[in-house]
């Protein structure tokens, strides 16, 4: 949980090693760039705030959602979405599941095991 009382969500993915795909998958995620119908599935999820991080080859995922998010729910809406199956396509060309990924999962999600919010 997050102090506003969303629960986070930090999820990690690898990027293809090379400065075309890192370039491109940046050029994606720019400001107005992402396809508004994207935006909006991850709004209309419950998804509250999304931030993607950039080390290397490594891409981190910070997501705040609300109450209302489950993500059984939103996998089966992407799925049944045309536009977001668009973009998860467009995604494939770049991303690589990290090694000790679930078989068929792409972004695995990070255990937190430090929080300051919990320290005296």
């Amino acid at each position: 949980m997050t102090r506003s009382g969303a629960n986070r969500h930090v999820l990690l993915i690898d990027i293809a090693d090379e400065p075309a795909a890192i370039a491109a998958y940046e050029a994606w995620h720019a400001a107005g760039a992402v396809p508004a119908e994207i935006v909006a599935s991850i709004r209309a999820a419950g998804i509250t705030a999304m931030d993607i991080y950039r080390s290397g080859g490594r891409l981190v995922m910070v997501m705040d959602t609300d109450a209302s998010f489950d993500a059984a729910a939103k996998a089966a809406a992407d799925t049944a979405d045309p536009a977001v199956q668009a973009w998860e396509t467009q995604m494939d060309a770049v991303q690589r599941p990290l090694p000790w990924a679930t078989p068929g999962a792409k972004w695995t999600e990070a255990a937190r095991l430090f929080s300051l919010d919990e320290q005296p």
